[in-house]
């Protein structure tokens, strides 16, 4: 199941794609099927009923007659264009790309004992086929950075390997756009990754249901259509039991909270000489059984 936000003759709403991806069934047509009310976006939706109404929704979706819109004509946004509080980050995580990124900050080309966490600010995220716009004033060094997005689907704490899949909702493609030289010059990752429009995300969010745990999943990215990076989740140093069950100790996460799993080699400032984006490029970036989210750089 796919839950994508969009807008649709000038009016902002969400719901469920079609199997064959080109059809959306809006949320107000479902929940009025099932007697329940509408939240105001996906992000309320899923502050208000995680889980609960899936299968609710599965067997309307199987009855379900009319009132679907075809995807070309909605513009599809980003998931949930307005998080509830930063995204979660994590660095260094695909032992390749640690080795890679002697240069950022954040020590030496080490592999990592530990999760090393970061966040980044999303004000608003970008959606699937929007622009990334370089404030070129400020900044030339711009690389992609293509990760698996962890949606939590309910508040937890201290929350155990064993029960993680269960405060998991969903999952979509996220890109950690960066701007390398901010980070190099103020020694950390916050500012050079938190630049407006430099966090895509999207297309959709698949539900857990969808998506076989633990989970191990072909990811890639290309620019201008040449493949940078290639991997499977698979090689994360910290797997997503590790993650949720480490970043909650201490920290109650949140439903809706949004959680970036690291990336593969193949970055930009991995290559000899650097290859970074500039204006007209276009980022594809594909995680297996979700989808391929695409942004051109402006």
């Amino acid at each position: 199941m796919k839950f994508v936000s969009y807008i649709y003759k000038g009016n902002q709403g969400y719901g469920i794609v079609s199997k064959d991806n080109t059809k959306v069934i809006p949320m107000d047509i479902l929940l009025k099927k099932i007697g329940k009310d509408l939240p105001e976006n996906f992000l309320e939706f899923i502050r208000t009923y995680s889980d609960s109404l899936i299968p609710n929704l599965q067997e309307v979706i199987n009855h379900n007659g009319n009132g679907t819109i075809s995807l070309d004509n909605v513009k599809i946004t980003a998931p949930i264009p307005y998080p509830r509080r930063n995204v979660f980050c994590l660095g260094k995580n695909y032992a390749d790309h640690a080795l890679e990124v002697k240069s950022l900050p954040g020590g030496k080309a080490a592999i990592p004992d530990h999760p090393i966490y970061f966040t980044k600010v999303a004000d608003p995220v970008i959606g699937h086929m929007d622009k990334v716009l370089i404030p070129k004033d400020y900044t030339e060094k711009i690389d992609y950075e293509v990760e698996l997005a962890i949606i939590i689907g309910k508040d937890g704490k201290d929350i155990s390997p064993e029960d993680v899949e269960s405060h998991i909702f969903g999952y979509t493609i996220g890109n950690d756009i960066s701007a390398r030289d901010v980070q190099t010059k103020h020694v950390q990752w916050f500012k050079g990754k938190s630049l407006d429009t430099f966090t895509p995300m999207g297309p959709w969010i698949v539900h857990k249901s969808e998506i076989e745990f633990p989970v191990e999943l072909d990811i890639r990215c290309k620019v201008n259509n040449e493949i940078r990076q290639n991997s499977n989740t698979k090689n994360l140093i910290f797997d997503i039991p590790y993650i949720i069950s480490d970043l909650s100790k201490g920290l109650t996460l949140r439903a809706g909270d949004i959680i970036l799993t690291g990336t593969p080699a193949g970055v930009g400032i991995g290559f000899s000489p650097h290859k970074y984006l500039k204006s007209g490029d276009v980022v594809e970036c594909f995680i297996e059984k979700i989808g391929t989210l695409v942004n051109v750089i402006e």
